[in-house]
């Protein structure tokens, strides 16, 4: 089952990194106006954006992690099971 697409905050091109956290790796840079998949959360280093402070960070692909305080979920928690 594909996983749910969330949107990202149209006015932000959202780094995606490598882990959670800002000290990773930079993998790409998300468009404006992009959604993306949450394949599963993890807590990571804590960071403020437009929808809050938060240490949640999303996997959006293998080895690619996004900041959920970009991220429009609905939720301050997880909606996506925990990464192992």
């Amino acid at each position: 089952m594909a996983a749910k697409r969330y949107a990202v905050h149209p006015d932000y091109r959202v780094n995606v990194r490598s882990g959670p956290g800002t000290n990773y790796r930079l993998v790409k840079v998300l468009p404006y106006g992009a959604s993306v998949p949450i394949n599963c959360q993890k807590p990571g280093e804590s960071v403020a954006g437009p929808y809050g402070t938060t240490n949640l960070w999303d996997n959006i692909a293998n080895g690619q992690f996004v900041s959920d305080a970009y991220v429009y979920t609905g939720s301050d928690g997880y909606v996506a099971e925990r990464c192992a």
